[in-house]
């Protein structure tokens, strides 16, 4: 019999049970650790990372030697709304008490779900007040939610306006925060991010611009959820949220590409593109690129084309696309005149307008409109930029501050994916997603699925995620597609 410290004895079945317990513990946290470490990976946002890559630079378990049995095991899981966007991952969380690997989505009414991606089970569904009031009609949101670091909450938009922070365990709000005082009006299409402890959400207007509604940046404190700080692309001069009828006189200047808000993870500065609306490059930025600080009170850089009245009136945003961080100081940013331009962004600093000084400037792939966000893949001592339109998908090599196109193909995309080293694009006219070697542009699988929109895929831990649809089409309902090698 063992005494301790305190007088009181031990016998051995005691010491026994003591020994069991600590075994049964250690086992519970190691099959934690090792479920962890076989979901090695999470995809937390659109793009891959806070600086929109679109590269997922690990292994997903898929190769060009594997990805065409992906087609053999797709599950189609129907979803109550339809996903104009991507979804995201989290390998081995706890959900209602138990480890699951899960993919979260939201639907162009605001509906967050939490689903399975072993078996395609909707794990909890978070509806946002005040979701019959829209569902059905024009207010929607393209916007693809983003993860904490923590593993422990997601955050989600909906059309009223409205950013929530919700437990990845069971979906109830931990907070919600106002950015926009005219949702009816300002409209949140581009995907959320996150950067230094801020959510950073980005607004524009819905089809067709109804004034008044002007595009801008808001930072929240991602455990607080209070607004830190908005910067408005007109009345640039005006903190906080406007009252849009009634704070500023000028309208538009939308924040919509898919990407929204990009960082630069060197600086910590945010970049974004606005779409048609005055510039007059001191307190009204439409169709610029912008820099802002990482607090967003200030602009480091700038640039609008020589054209920007012609863009304005023709409705050819320049921001139909984020900015594509190329590196070593150079930008790529495409928009809806058909070009993609390269800017050295050396030549952009200051917060005084600088109208025209592009680099280069190439054609879309098919010369269409761009409305998706490149993949940037640094690759050793190259840089590669991917590119899609409605009528082509394109590889550029960026040296010497140029772009030198590599491939080129017929084949419609959305938003390219990199992921293991292998390039996915899905057509959302035909309803294909296709699988390419990167630096050639060899076609190694094709995986059917239905037509869509702005939805672009997800590839981590041997599985394929991508929703159908098109939020446009107003319906309440939809489809998530999911592959596995097995």
């Amino acid at each position: 019999m063992t005494r301790r410290s305190d007088g009181s004895c031990d016998g051995p079945w005691l010491r026994l049970a003591r020994a069991v317990m600590v075994l049964a513990l250690t086992a519970g946290a190691v099959s934690g650790a090792a479920a962890r470490a076989q979901g090695a990976h999470d995809w937390t946002r659109f793009g891959v990372d806070a600086a929109r890559t679109d590269v997922f630079a690990g292994s997903t378990g898929i190769t060009a030697a594997n990805v065409g049995m992906l087609a053999r095991h797709r599950q189609q899981v129907t979803l109550p709304g339809t996903v104009d966007a991507s979804p995201i991952y989290l390998a081995a969380v706890s959900v209602a008490g138990s480890r699951h690997d899960v993919f979260f989505v939201t639907t162009s009414y605001g509906k967050t779900l939490a689903i399975d991606a072993g078996d395609g089970s909707i794990l909890w569904t978070f509806t946002p007040p005040g979701y019959a009031g829209w569902a059905g009609s024009y207010r929607i949101t393209t916007a693809t939610p983003v993860a904490d670091p923590s593993r422990e909450a997601i955050y989600a938009a909906s059309p009223d306006g409205v950013v929530r922070k919700l437990a990845v365990s069971d979906g109830h709000v931990l907070w919600a925060t106002e950015v926009s005082k005219l949702p009816q009006r300002e409209k949140i299409a581009a995907a959320l991010n996150f950067w230094d402890g801020r959510v950073l959400v980005a607004t524009g207007g819905y089809i067709g611009d109804q004034p008044p509604y002007q595009g801008h940046v808001a930072l929240l404190d991602g455990a607080s959820g209070r607004l830190l700080q908005v910067w408005n692309a007109l009345c640039s001069d005006r903190t906080g949220l406007l009252d849009p009828a009634a704070d500023c006189s000028s309208s538009d200047a939308a924040i919509w590409g898919r990407a929204g808000v990009v960082v630069d993870p060197t600086s910590g500065n945010l970049f974004i593109a606005t779409g048609n609306g005055p510039w007059n490059g001191r307190t009204d930025w439409g169709d610029a690129v912008v820099e802002l600080t990482p607090d967003a009170t200030g602009i480091v850089g700038n640039y609008t084309p020589s054209n920007t009245q012609e863009l304005n009136a023709k409705d050819l945003d320049l921001g139909s696309a984020a900015p594509a961080l190329l590196g070593g100081g150079f930008i790529a940013q495409g928009g809806k005149d058909e070009v993609i331009r390269v800017l050295d962004w050396a030549k952009m600093q200051g917060s005084a307008g600088h109208q025209g000084g592009a680099l280069q400037k190439v054609a879309t792939p098919s010369g269409q409109q761009l409305y998706t966000a490149p993949a940037v893949w640094q690759q050793g001592q190259r840089t590669w930029l991917f590119a899609a339109d409605n009528g082509g998908t394109s590889a550029w090599v960026f040296q010497g501050g140029r772009l030198q196109q590599a491939w080129t193909n017929r084949h419609a995309g959305t938003s390219p994916v990199l992921a293991g080293g292998l390039l996915y694009v899905y057509d959302p006219r035909g309803g294909d997603l296709r699988v390419y070697q990167p630096t050639t542009g060899e076609a190694l699988a094709t995986l059917p699925a239905g037509p869509g929109h702005w939805n672009s895929p997800i590839v981590v831990d041997g599985r394929v995620a991508l929703p159908e649809g098109n939020a446009n089409a107003r319906r309440e309902g939809g489809v998530l597609d999911i592959w596995r090698l097995k």
